[in-house]
């Protein structure tokens, strides 16, 4: 599993992050850091819930 971030559509507001802090960071200037861009896939309902909390649907999982 692969985590994206269409950095066009992301405006930072932080609900990545705010679900899933281990894996999301955004910085002060609003861009959002994948930590762990090849999570584990016992981490996927976790994600899944993360990149459905993306309010500009910004966030996406890979296979």
């Amino acid at each position: 599993m692969r985590i994206e971030v269409d950095r066009g559509k992301c405006e930072g507001l932080g609900m990545c992050e705010a679900m899933a802090p281990d894996f999301f960071e955004v910085a002060d200037d609003g861009s959002v850091r994948v930590l762990d861009e090849n999570p584990a896939e016992e981490h996927r309902e976790h994600l899944t819930a993360a990149v459905d909390a993306c309010p500009m649907l910004a966030l996406r999982l890979r296979d």
